[in-house]
């Protein structure tokens, strides 16, 4: 093999590996072989009369003490054999046909991918890598990463396209309530990989929430007796025991040493040399930073690959790739209708992309129809993020409040923030929040600039500033949008340097964390510009929207008719308010007109909160109430 071919970008179909099971096969051709040839010479002795069979006689005391002995048996198989099972390694056997996914099925992590096959070749190419290259393959690997990113699915694909045993573990199978045994499932897990690897050419350990078993040993007593300390030290050694002989070669090599003790020394008996299995173990948690840090040096787990939410183009190829298994109008097959759902799921794992899908189906399937539409794609994320719809009958008041205090969000993102995109406007209550707002950037963001974030305030306060211009007071309800602003401002302020002061209060860190609002709020000087930044957004709000009050007025009587805008319905309602410029209030169905001077006299509490950076997931901006009895 070329020792070249090790860097393409393909997994090597013709490697060390397929060759040495072809040798492993042959050989156990060649042992049946022998056997047979054996048992046949045998019968023809005997059918030639050169051999008789020996004549076996049952001892006459057999029959009084047989049911005796079969009673013993039963107790002894009774008590002995949960210990001896309980020892055994908890592993699930997946052949590389059972596992049914390849690499050509992993989608949205094309870098995991690169580094997965570079992985791959050099374990299929162990023995060229190391006798041409001098080279060591990775023993171990470690797949980091967020739940549901695809860490199982992409190791089952490696074993397929390795076409060696997959032996899947989890953690919590190898614990036991007998002392000892879980450091013995243990050293049987290893001893299968082991066997199946000799056997095989190579095979694939992977263990789930690798976490559980390999979490740091500090503060937890010198690790004696089977308690977490002892397990990872159990685990350390077996990471270390590949090079471990099988018990046939370790016996011929104790009678080898029996006999080299009567032999002089320039006749002394060569020991076989077995060499190591080819064996990967992959670990997958979702907490790297706890695991302890004797597994994560060379030689053990010898790299981490990180296994991180797809990108937005990511998305969009897991989208396709969900899609076309799934039923769905032609509407879906659009380019502009898959990368705006691929847009809009930003922070979605393939998992929970594939969840949402699902969840569409299931609306349809209420609508009588057996394929998805875009509406099912809209009401399953809702229902998703959001919650179900509860059927809330609220005081008249109340109502015109919620609708006002959404609609002052709203307006204050369109005019201070015209290029975000207005996804959802409802004063329907969901979970615990009354009614919301959400809105998400128009493109994958990461970073945000001063005049974003100052833009984000003025959002959060725009409920604030509809309740003080409409009512001449405010609700409790404002309460979550102070929360949301207060959290923005003080970032700019102790983080960011976006605050007059470049002095980052991130970097006085004693012991513990400490939230940067609360070091804001401690300082005199830091509290005197966060308070400064909150009163200059709201006065920036008021002076706005004092300037188009009939945008708020058109967009409160369409929520107080529909309950509920989705997308273009909520800038239908401001371009064409925008249009009349006559302040009056906007009536879509001859629906009545409420009156604007209309108080909140009855203490009822509603709120709100500011928008989600990045998408509406997950949602902020829902109006909630105050708890019973305090503010």
């Amino acid at each position: 093999m070329d020792t070249l071919t090790l860097a393409q970008s393909e997994v090597l179909r013709s490697a060390d590996v397929s060759e040495a099971r072809e040798g492993h096969r042959q050989r156990r051709f060649r042992r049946l072989s022998a056997l047979l040839v054996l048992i046949l010479a045998l019968l023809l002795l005997h059918d030639f009369g050169l051999m008789a069979w020996p004549q076996l006689h049952a001892p006459s005391w057999l029959g009084t003490y047989l049911p005796a002995i079969g009673l013993l048996v039963v107790l002894m198989v009774g008590v002995l054999l949960p210990l001896l099972s309980s020892g055994r390694s908890p592993h699930v056997l997946f052949r590389p046909e059972e596992t049914g996914v390849t690499l050509s099925d992993v989608k949205g992590a094309d870098v995991v991918v690169d580094e997965v096959v570079k992985t791959l070749n050099l374990f299929l190419a162990y023995r060229t890598f190391h006798e041409r290259m001098g080279g060591n393959a990775r023993r171990a690997v470690l797949f980091e990463g967020p739940p549901g990113t695809g860490k199982t699915y992409i190791a089952k694909a490696m074993a397929a396209e390795a076409n060696v045993p997959f032996l899947f573990v989890s953690s919590t199978a190898f614990q036991s309530h007998f002392y000892g045994m879980t450091g013995r499932k243990i050293r049987s897990y290893f001893k299968a990989l082991r066997k199946y690897a000799r056997r095989e050419g190579g095979a694939i350990g992977f263990i789930e929430e690798f976490d559980a078993i390999g979490a740091a040993r500090s503060g937890l007593g010198n690790g004696n007796g089977e308690g977490l300390s002892g397990v990872v030290n159990e685990l350390l050694i077996q990471l270390q025991s590949f090079d471990e002989p099988p018990a046939s070669v370790r016996m011929r090599g104790a009678v080898i040493d029996l006999v080299n003790r009567w032999l002089p020394a320039g006749r002394l008996i060569k020991k076989p040399v077995c060499p190591a299995p080819n064996i990967l173990v992959i670990g997958a948690t979702n907490r790297a930073g706890d695991l302890d840090p004797a597994l994560m040096r060379p030689g053990r787990f010898d790299r981490t690959i990180t296994v991180d939410l797809p990108s937005r183009a990511g998305r969009r190829e897991i989208i396709d790739f969900y899609l076309a298994r799934k039923a769905h109008s032609a509407e879906l097959d659009t380019d502009e209708c898959r990368d705006t759902l691929a847009a809009t799921t930003m922070g979605y794992s393939p998992v929970m992309i594939e969840h949402l899908l699902d969840e569409a189906l299931v609306w349809a399937l209420r609508r009588s129809s057996e394929r998805l539409s875009w509406e099912d794609l809209q009401r399953a994320k809702m229902t998703t993020e959001l919650g179900l719809a509860q059927p809330t009958t609220y005081a008249e008041r109340e109502r015109l409040t919620i609708a006002t205090h959404e609609a002052g969000h709203a307006v204050t993102a369109w005019l201070v923030a015209p290029e975000r995109k207005l996804e959802v406007l409802s004063i329907i209550k969901r979970s615990v929040a009354l009614g919301l707002l959400a809105h998400s950037e128009p493109e994958e963001r990461y970073t945000r600039t001063k005049a974003e974030m100052e833009n984000m305030i003025r959002i959060a306060m725009g409920g604030l500033v509809a309740e003080e211009l409409f009512f001449g007071d405010t609700s409790t309800g404002v309460g979550a949008d102070l929360q949301a602003a207060t959290e923005a401002a003080a970032q700019m302020i102790g983080s960011f340097g976006m605050g007059g002061s470049l002095i980052s209060l991130d970097a006085a860190r004693h012991g513990a964390a400490v939230n940067v609002v609360s070091k804001v709020l401690a300082d005199e000087t830091s509290r005197g510009r966060l308070d400064a930044v909150l009163d200059r957004a709201r006065q920036d709000v008021r002076d706005l929207m004092a300037a188009h009050t009939y945008l708020v007025e058109a967009l409160r009587d369409a929520l107080l008719e529909r309950e509920e805008l989705i997308g273009v319905a909520i800038t239908d309602v401001l371009a064409h308010a925008e249009s009349t410029r006559a302040g009056s209030v906007l009536d879509l169905r001859d629906g009545p007109s409420l009156d604007d001077g209309s108080s909140l006299d009855d203490g009822s509490s509603v709120g709100g909160a500011g928008g989600a950076a990045g998408g509406w997931r997950p949602v902020t901006d829902g109006l909630r109430p105050a708890p019973s009895g305090r503010e």
